[in-house]
Order: C-alpha cells, then structure tokens, then sequence
C-alpha cells in the first residue's frame, strides 16, 4: 500500500515555480526558515563581459529566500531585498544557495542568503518578508492586468 504524504509548503510553493525551474534551479534541502538551493550557470546566463549576469544570481538566492520564508506555511513575499556581488561566476559554474532565518516578528521576517561556487562567496543577499495571513496563493495575483484593449468591463465603460 502506498502511503500518501501531503508536501510541505517549501515544497508546493517550489513546484509551482515556473520561472526559477526554467533556469534549472534545483531545490536541494529545505526545512523551518532554511533552504538550499543550486543552479549551473548556462550560455543564456552570462553578460557582455563574459560572467553571469546579475540577475540570475539574483534570481538564485531570490528564491532560496523564498523557500526559507515560505516554510512556516502563510504565503509570503518579498517586502524587499538587496544584494552585494562579492565575486565573478562564470559559465559552467554550479552555484548553491543557502538560505537562513535570522529573525521573524509578527507577520515580517529578516533573511540571510549567501551564495556559493564551492567554498568561495560569490554574492550576500537580504531578503526582508512579509506574510499574507489568511490569502490563498490564487488570490494574491492581479488578473486586471491580463485584460486586453479589447475586454470591455463594466468598470471600464
């Protein structure tokens, strides 16, 4: 008999993330406020200078971040973040996140993300958090948005 086991909110969240999965980002451990994620810097990745581009390392420890804040379960999201390049990477590179809570209080939460190529730092990322108590995942995104010239609402006329 096959045991059923629901995912964890680290897990449904990451499954359902199209954009980090279209680089091949690779969840790797997760667990409470934690996460640790990897990605190998592809052609598409590097810049004119001939190194990864910024934004996907950017992207990489965006979403370790994400997993980290999102373990605790309420959908959470980025209230904002920044980053500091300490390092070059370059095509071929396999970079590893690794996200940490360093503190939560009430629905706001501070994390810490370094990302690595082996031992050697390549980036520091700050993510600050925010929870949606009581939103489903469907219902955080604006469909107002999507509407084409030609969609004629009531609100519109």
């Amino acid at each position: 008999m096959t045991q059923i086991t629901q995912s964890s909110p680290t897990q449904a969240m990451f499954a359902a993330d199209e954009a980090s999965q279209g680089v091949g980002i690779e969840l790797l451990e997760h667990g409470p406020g934690t996460a640790a994620l990897r990605m190998t810097v592809n052609p598409a990745m590097v810049n004119g200078h001939r190194i990864a581009h910024g934004g996907y390392v950017f992207l990489l420890a965006d979403t370790a971040f994400a997993c980290a804040c999102n373990s605790h379960g309420p959908v959470t999201v980025a209230a904002g973040a920044d980053i500091t390049f300490v390092a070059p990477a370059y095509e071929g590179d396999v970079l590893v996140a690794t996200a940490e809570e360093r503190t939560r209080f009430g629905r706001s939460g501070i994390y810490g993300v370094s990302v690595r190529r082996g031992e050697k730092v390549i980036a520091e990322f700050r993510g600050r958090s925010r929870s949606i108590v009581g939103t489903p995942p469907e219902s955080t995104r604006d469909t107002t948005a999507h509407r084409t010239p030609s969609t004629t609402t009531k609100e519109s006329r």
